[in-house]
């Protein structure tokens, strides 16, 4: 009669909480590690509570106890830490939000932002941890990580768009490839007047994609500045942190958060942690992976790795004629620059090199653009 009661004492109390947070669902649990803030436990702590009344069940590992939060008591910042990685490793927990985490290479976070200028969402793909030590292979790999990230969140067809940054260039060339392959996703349109889906600080500010493509160091600049732009940098007052490690094959759903995060943006990252595991992220990353790979994957970057632009350095080559450049090409690498000019010299095309608004351009005569089209795009410099 006592095991009957205690069920229907269970019973009603999770269909208050179904009530009151608007599912019946089991609340995910999320650790959060609470020590070694800037701001000290107490912001942590506070984060927990927050997050508790929004549907999470916090596990919080620090040395503080509030009502409504489940502490695992810890003497120190590294014991907690140690603990964590036990209660994920044996699924006591659904995931974790911390403040560090030595993630393999393959694996890197997607950051999650509101934009200051429309109050977007957008996930920045990536922002720690690296998916690949080649930078481009490594942008190409954030750009499959940032749709398995958004569409877990329930956004079921995210537009991506990749930051004006090195290396844009040939990513997108790289996952137009895999779209022709029959990767689905949609690009994102810039909101300045020349349109196309490599983006620039406007379209940062406006949040246009659902998913940013940048490498990490750069999104992780960009979190900072998104985040802690209002408060002069050392409280992260708004957002959702740097992100869950996603990579091929890899099933521990980590959080990160800065030691400058504030308790808003804390509590909104394990909302975030709790979203991933109601979406089933990992379900997601098998699928969009399995995906990636049926449309050439593997093939695209072993091709990009194995291709060699011409070596128009180590050759002498006779600069043509003079003559006005009225035309030019844009989308090139700025890395890359002085080659394609090279490249259209050799052909007996005079071009020059220039930057633009949009970026590095090669600049001939109106004549000469549609053959000097043609020769960049053999030689791999556009797409």
């Amino acid at each position: 009669m006592a095991s009957l009661k205690k069920i229907i004492a269970q019973s009603f109390l999770k269909m208050a909480d179904g009530l009151e947070n608007g599912s019946f669902a089991d609340r995910p649990k999320i650790a959060l590690t609470g020590m070694g803030s800037e701001h000290g436990e107490e912001n942590a702590m506070a984060a927990a509570k927050m997050a508790a009344k929004r549907g999470v069940d916090v596990y919080y590992i620090g040395t503080l106890t509030a009502e409504g939060v489940t502490t695992i008591p810890v003497a120190d910042e590294e014991e907690g830490h140690r603990k964590m990685e036990q209660m994920i490793e044996a699924k006591e927990v659904d995931g974790a939000v911390t403040m560090h985490f030595p993630f393999p290479i393959g694996v890197s976070t997607v950051g999650r932002v509101v934009t200051p200028a429309r109050g977007r969402e957008m996930f920045v793909a990536n922002t720690t941890g690296t998916s690949s030590g080649d930078r481009i292979e490594g942008m190409i790999l954030n750009a499959v990580d940032g749709i398995i990230t958004a569409k877990a969140c329930g956004i079921e067809n995210p537009t991506v768009g990749i930051l004006n940054v090195d290396g844009a260039r040939q990513t997108e060339m790289a996952l137009n490839q895999l779209k022709e392959g029959g990767y689905a996703f949609e690009w994102a349109t810039s909101a300045r007047a020349d349109g196309g889906a490599i983006l620039r600080g406007n379209d940062v500010l406006q949040g246009t994609p659902d998913v940013l493509v940048t490498d990490s160091l750069t999104g992780n600049v960009l979190i900072k500045m998104l985040s802690a732009f209002s408060t002069g940098g050392s409280f992260e007052a708004t957002g959702y942190g740097y992100g869950p490690g996603i990579g091929k094959d890899y099933d521990k759903l980590i959080l990160i958060i800065s030691r400058a995060s504030g308790a808003p943006l804390i509590a909104n990252a394990l909302v975030y942690a709790a979203e991933l595991v109601s979406g089933k992220v990992f379900d997601k990353a098998k699928a969009e992976f399995e995906a990636a790979e049926k449309a050439g994957l593997s093939n695209i970057l072993a091709a990009r790795k194995a291709a060699q632009k011409p070596a128009q350095e180590a050759e002498e080559v006779k600069v043509p004629p003079a003559e006005p450049c009225t035309s030019s090409i844009a989308g090139i690498e700025v890395m890359d620059l002085e080659d394609a000019a090279k490249a259209l010299w050799k052909a007996g095309i005079y071009a020059e090199t220039g930057m633009g608004c949009t970026g590095p351009l090669v600049m001939m005569s109106d004549a000469n653009l549609a053959k000097s089209r043609e020769i960049l795009r053999t030689a791999g410099y556009i797409s």
